[in-house]
């Protein structure tokens, strides 16, 4: 889990990168459930959190440059 401040230190190429990392991650968490594997409910918590954590960086760095 990455704190916003740490995000905000990154460009947002890398952002958009961990984003899609994370999508990854959301999507393999669905296949492992659908697939009957025991997972750790409080991961989909996690990962959700992260990627709302970096479109709210990303949107900030936006509305600056504009």
């Amino acid at each position: 889990m990455s704190k916003a401040g740490d995000l905000r230190e990154k460009s947002v190429g890398e952002l958009n990168d961990e984003m899609n990392k994370l999508y990854r991650e959301q999507f393999n968490l669905r296949m492992q459930e659908g697939g009957g594997l025991e997972i750790k409910t409080h991961n989909y918590k996690r990962v959700r959190r992260d990627i709302a954590r970096i479109k709210t960086v990303i949107n900030e760095k936006n509305a600056t440059e504009a």
